[in-house]
């Protein structure tokens, strides 16, 4: 059978340019078109190892699935991780139902560096139970999807948001039992709450105690430890972490300048001992070190010389004896 130009593996003779791409990197909502096909072909013998197969082929190693809703004591909101993910879908089936898939309308994709989201506020899952009683689950709701944008394409973050469900049972069951009042009364109750079986409620409700144990059983599982020793040596090393300072980064040791005054006063202040007015000396001496005495003959000690500006916004008031005996302030 030769290949037409609607077929989406077609090949233009006028080269690759033409050629019409497959849906599969076009439109993310493919993969899970691809997890409804995985599902329906789940098998009454699929084990732990399928499970945990189906979950690394259509999600990341570190993604988390959040289920958002409302029950009768308020609303719930639950995440697993992805060691808890394949459990999740096997409780699904577990619980009675037969099959499972996922229908998105009006999806909306948004592209960013390294990732690809797909925001669907018209979402339904949809579950056929075939016990206690055959009936159809349409649970409603929006579904947020975030898939790495890479030839895997496996979702990295998963949330539903439940916001109302229909359950449906065919009218040829109604008309069977249309007779007997104790069979219309027990088709009349729900069998699932907000969409979602009892057996996968409990199993979200274990997820809380199991999540923050996933250290533990993961230590369990490379040294081979007891239990009581993986617990004391997670607490030991949370203990650890908790007292531990944070870690300072490591700075490269600068070398301070000292800067030098520009102000015409204090280089003349600061040689305010030296009789001889020099104009080309322009060093400055420390008050703390200055000694008049060893510098001009005939001087004696000082009585006072404080670095305090004074009135005039001096910055060395200092008082000298002159050689006849006289008192002589210096600004």
């Amino acid at each position: 059978m030769s290949s037409t130009p609607h077929d989406p593996f077609y090949s233009s003779p006028f080269g690759p340019f033409y050629r019409r791409h497959t849906p599969y990197m076009v439109q993310p909502e493919y993969r899970i078109y691809e997890m409804n096909k995985r599902l329906q072909s789940r098998t009454e013998d699929s084990d732990n190892l399928w499970w945990d197969a189906f979950a690394t082929e259509f999600f990341e190693d570190d993604a988390t699935l959040t289920l958002s809703f409302c029950l009768e004591d308020g609303p719930k909101r639950y995440t697993i991780g992805r060691t808890l993910i394949p459990r999740y879908f096997s409780t699904v089936f577990e619980g009675g139902v037969t099959d499972l898939y996922y229908i998105l309308k009006h999806s909306k994709e948004s592209y960013h560096n390294s990732s690809i989201t797909v925001d669907c506020d018209q979402c339904a899952m949809v579950t056929q139970h075939g016990k206690p009683m055959f009936t159809k689950v349409c649970t409603e709701g929006r579904l947020i999807l975030e898939f790495t944008f890479d030839d895997l394409m496996r979702i990295k973050t998963w949330h539903f948001t439940i916001r109302q469900y229909r359950e449906l049972v065919p009218r040829s069951i109604l008309a069977m039992h249309a007779q007997d009042p104790q069979v219309l009364d027990q088709l009349s109750k729900n069998i699932t709450r907000m969409g979602l079986t009892n057996f996968t409620l409990n199993y979200l409700r274990l997820c809380v105690i199991l999540e923050p144990m996933q250290e533990l059983m993961s230590r369990h599982k490379t040294y081979n430890l007891s239990p009581r020793d993986c617990l004391k040596t997670c607490l030991f090393q949370k203990w650890q972490r908790m007292v531990a300072p944070p870690a300072e980064p490591t700075r490269q040791p600068t070398t301070k300048r000292r800067k030098r005054k520009n102000s015409t006063s204090s280089t003349s202040n600061s040689s305010a001992g030296n009789t001889t007015n020099s104009t080309g000396s322009k060093k400055k001496t420390p008050a703390a070190s200055l000694s008049l005495s060893t510098q001009v003959p005939g001087l004696g000690a000082i009585p006072n010389c404080s670095l305090n500006p004074g009135r005039d916004g001096d910055l060395c008031h200092s008082t000298a004896v002159t050689p006849s005996g006289q008192f002589k302030e210096k600004h």
